[in-house]
């Protein structure tokens, strides 16, 4: 990089902080900071939702797959993606949205008292959080890796770099801040994955690469499934991403949350399903014939992209494209970081401190800001550690601890919103999260020589099955949460867009004030609402 790329780098940094400064003036209270008030575009919810889905491990750990195994890179990994989304367009989407709109609530999680109640709460709360430490940890060391490629400064200096830039502008600026500087990262994501795109196959011979270059590749370039890359482990995705991708991972369901209503939200899954869909095909071309232009040095060819980039690019450009590595980077990291202080503000800190469920809008919102940096503090120092024999490599934490993790979380989150599984109550739910846990320690850990696959699937199907038959065989379905599921389900009136203010206020008055550790009753969609009682609609 010389001082061209270098001011591309430093100018990018700079709209970051000021899109976060003016975004801090769009922010009263908690409700804004962590679900922008239920005003967001369906547009600007679904861009967002794509960008805070994937980061600079899709240019080193993803760019490594793609090197070594070819197309397999995208049919095993962002094809499920959208598949999954899709889904999650028809039974998750709207429901989600509902949480906010008519229950009233801030955090992803917060409805879980009232659905369960206030122990499986803190359990999906507590270990969502320690997974998400360890998972950011993992984006913060991909995007230093690719740094330390271009500029020469080590991986720590990498981490403090992007972790203080990000750290500015998502704790000043809230949800508002992370989608608009979404927006603004995916235009120059945009110009950087044409770019690169446009050189590639100006070096191979024009337009005419896209399809004539594969016979230069090796024979299992083309194929679908290779490797560990199997069907049963695209197959093994599909069913993780679902529930990851839909709202298990919890910035993803802020995005619909964030929407002024179920149809929109909606609309904004079925535009991150498109985009995933089309948009990492044209970043995976370069990856997959790279072979040709470059070679690896590292085993698992983590740096090809990256050594791509350095051959290919004239200065100027190069700095947009490192700007692009950024920019997903600190899409998932920011996304990331204001979920996981949602679930801590709204979720944990009032089941453990009474000053906590007195907090006033003012004391919520420094409390939320302060937990915004703990939380970036704390997955910085376990990215240093991210190499170490415990964690291994990027992609490992990426693929396994996270793909593994998420279901035994997600599972009870959303399948407890789908009227289908009413008869599964607390029991179902903590004894699938244990089991699930369990699963993930057994297969990655207590066995030797268990296939990649299995190792994915096993916590998520042991969730999703251990839910479905506790509730059959220890039915715990009450009226109280009849009456949640009904107001969750219930679609009268999705066509009404307003700007959602209105059906937070009329949607608080669902769920009752808890006494079991939930914040104070304030009916105004920003903390536990009015003990109004619970009535079917």
């Amino acid at each position: 990089m010389n001082s061209l790329d270098w001011a591309v780098l430093i100018g990018y940094f700079g709209v970051m902080v000021a899109i976060g400064v003016w975004s801090h003036k769009r922010v009263d209270d908690v409700g804004d900071f962590f679900t922008a008030g239920g005003r967001m575009p369906w547009w600007l919810s679904g861009i967002s939702h794509h960008m805070s889905g994937y980061s600079a491990v899709m240019f080193t750990g993803y760019a490594g797959i793609a090197y070594q195994y070819g197309v397999t890179s995208y049919v095993t990994w962002s094809f499920p993606i959208a598949i999954g989304i899709a889904i999650g367009a028809r039974l998750f989407a709207g429901r989600l949205n509902r949480l906010r709109s008519r229950l009233g609530v801030a955090s992803p999680l917060e409805y879980l008292k009232s659905r369960y109640n206030l122990p499986t709460q803190q359990a999906l709360a507590w270990s969502g959080v320690l997974l998400k430490i360890v998972d950011v940890g993992a984006k913060w060391a991909a995007i230093a890796t690719l740094l330390s490629v271009f500029t020469g400064i080590s991986l720590n200096q990498g981490i403090l770099l992007t972790g203080l830039i990000t750290g500015v502008y998502c704790t000043v600026g809230g949800l508002w801040a992370d989608a608009l500087t979404e927006l603004g990262q995916f235009v120059i994501q945009l110009l950087a994955g044409v770019a690169m795109l446009v050189t590639v196959m100006g070096e191979l011979g024009g337009v005419g690469s896209l399809w004539a270059v594969w016979d230069r590749l090796p024979d299992s370039h083309t194929e679908p499934t290779v490797g560990p890359y199997t069907l049963t482990f695209l197959l093994a995705y599909l069913f993780i991403k679902t529930f990851e991708y839909s709202g298990g991972m919890w910035n993803q369901a802020q995005r619909f949350m964030a929407t002024s209503s179920a149809r929109q939200a909606r609309r904004s899954a079925w535009l991150s399903a498109a985009l995933w869909f089309v948009w990492p095909a044209v970043l995976f071309f370069p990856m997959w014939v790279a072979p040709l232009l470059v070679r690896a040095e590292k085993p698992d060819a983590s740096d090809a992209y990256a050594l791509l980039t350095e051959r290919l690019l004239p200065h100027g450009l190069l700095g947009l494209v490192v700007v692009g590595f950024f920019s997903h980077t600190m899409a998932m990291c920011s996304s990331d970081a204001n979920a996981v202080s949602a679930v801590f503000t709204r979720d944990i800190a009032p089941a453990l401190s009474a000053r906590a469920r007195g907090w006033s809008h003012r004391a919520g919102l420094l409390a939320a800001r302060l937990s915004t940096v703990a939380f970036l503090g704390l997955s910085m120092a376990i990215a240093t550690q991210v190499d170490s024999p415990t964690f291994k490599d990027i992609i490992t934490v990426v693929i396994k601890w996270v793909a593994g993790l998420v279901g035994p979380i997600s599972i009870p989150f959303l399948l407890g919103m789908l009227r289908t599984f009413r008869r599964s109550g607390p029991t179902a739910a903590l004894g699938s999260w244990a089991a699930g846990l369990f699963a993930f320690w057994l297969t990655n850990y207590g066995l030797s020589e268990v296939q990649l696959q299995i190792q994915i699937v096993s916590p998520v199907a042991t969730s999703l099955v251990l839910f479905v038959v506790i509730g059959l065989v220890r039915p715990e379905a009450t009226a109280e949460r009849d009456a949640v599921l009904a107001r969750i389900n219930s679609e009268d009136d999705d066509d009404a867009d307003g700007d959602g203010d209105g059906a937070v206020a009329a949607g608080a008055r669902a769920l009752p004030a808890q006494g079991d550790g939930g914040a104070p009753a304030r009916g105004d969609g920003t903390g536990d609402v009015p003990d109004a009682g619970l009535r079917s609609p």
